[in-house]
């Protein structure tokens, strides 16, 4: 018996949980302060009624003889692929029921999407970057590099024919600097795939918070992309179900690779490793993409972009550099006066009684940066850009 010794190539803690862990250690030494947490995306707004209705009925159809559902599909029940399908339509891309497997999470695939490519493949991340991309292949051994991201380039890294690698992660918007490719741009990443004969593992969870109709929504609005990228979606950010779980990922019956045809490849894996997600949670997953379902998220969406305007109001009349906060729920700032990520942080908590989270946890590059989240209560967000400002002004 041996263990993966790969674990040792991880930090001791996962980015958030050091985050939490640093914070609790500072209201332990200092009782009775308040923190207002602006480091985690967990949105706070409750579940649509109607999603809320619609999981209800779900619960009492399977409690019925004639209602009643055991296994259902692995790669989902029709009904919600077909209400993805038609979501993608609307933005103009054309995506088979069979191309849509329904998961518990962007989460799970992003990391479950690896079993389908061998240890001996590059990878390729931007950088700064949800740290999950980094830790999955980790563990796993394959090798790991980099693409800069920074201010000069619009924290948007471009290809380099120069570097060649196997697999790409591109997430856009992007967590965390909220930075979002266009169409053009990712035909950029797409040439590149095509000529190394490469795949993109592209993470929309964001596009819900899109706004400006330059900027994709999806990988699949270039041409090309349906042989050579994975798509990932989520219902946790635009839905509120970071509780609830249910994601999908799109994998195209033109995605080849050796001789292999990756989209039946998964579905056997599917088959093999999951018994699917509740029909109960998929039932409310397909309400929320319904017209009233988009109306109710709609109002909580907008709610969420407030709060990034209120924040991003605040580092305005601060002077101070950021991006993201219009199409992202994120503000990506530059830590003032020079200060470290972790140096920022600390002083964060001690002047603002803010809670965010260090640039640097999300890669090298992030080092000098920080990330502020707009999904927290209202009120709480309105109070912290009060007490950003003005600690901001006194350095």
């Amino acid at each position: 018996m041996k263990i993966n010794h790969n674990f040792s190539a991880l930090g001791q803690n996962y980015l958030f949980a050091e985050v939490d862990r640093r914070v609790c250690a500072y209201v332990e030494n200092n009782p009775g302060r308040e923190i207002i947490r602006l480091s985690i995306g967990e949105g706070c707004r409750p579940l649509a009624a109607c999603v809320v209705q619609a999981m209800q009925d779900a619960a009492a159809e399977m409690g019925t003889e004639a209602g009643f559902r055991g296994y259902g599909p692995a790669e989902g029940y029709e009904f919600l692929r077909r209400a993805i399908q038609d979501e993608y339509a609307r933005f103009g891309v054309k995506v088979d029921t069979d191309e849509i497997f329904i998961s518990d999470g962007a989460k799970s695939d992003l990391t479950h999407i690896l079993e389908l490519f061998s240890a001996d493949n590059t990878v390729l991340v931007p950088d700064p970057v949800y740290p999950v991309y980094v830790d999955d292949n980790r563990l796993d051994g394959r090798r790991v590099i980099y693409a800069q991201a920074n201010a000069e380039n619009d924290f948007l890294p471009m290809p380099n024919s120069a570097v060649h690698a196997d697999l790409i992660y591109i997430c856009s918007p992007n967590n965390p600097t909220g930075a979002a490719y266009t169409s053009q741009q990712l035909a950029a990443w797409v040439t590149y795939a095509l000529e190394n004969d490469a795949v993109i593992l592209y993470d929309a969870a964001y596009r819900c918070f899109l706004t400006d109709p330059e900027l994709a929504r999806s990988i699949y609005q270039v041409e090309g992309a349906d042989q050579c990228a994975i798509e990932i979606g989520s219902f946790s950010k635009r839905a509120g179900f970071t509780g609830t779980r249910c994601g999908y990922t799109v994998v195209p019956h033109s995605l080849n690779r050796e001789k292999m045809n990756l989209n039946a490849v998964w579905r056997r894996r599917q088959q093999t490793k999951t018994n699917g997600v509740a029909y109960i949670v998929q039932r409310g997953a397909e309400a929320a993409l319904s017209p009233k379902g988009q109306a109710q998220i709609q109002k909580d969406l907008n709610y969420y972009r407030a709060n990034a305007a209120v924040l991003g109001e605040a580092l305005d009349a601060a002077k101070t550099w950021y991006c993201g906060g219009k199409n992202s729920p994120y503000l990506w700032l530059k830590c003032p006066g020079g200060m470290g990520s972790w140096q920022f942080f600390d002083w964060l908590l001690e002047h603002c009684g803010i809670a965010g989270t260090p640039g640097v946890g999300f890669g090298p590059c992030g080092e000098g940066y920080f990330r502020l989240t707009a999904f927290g209560e209202k009120e709480k967000t309105h109070i912290a850009a009060e007490k950003l400002k003005a600690a901001l002004l006194q350095l």
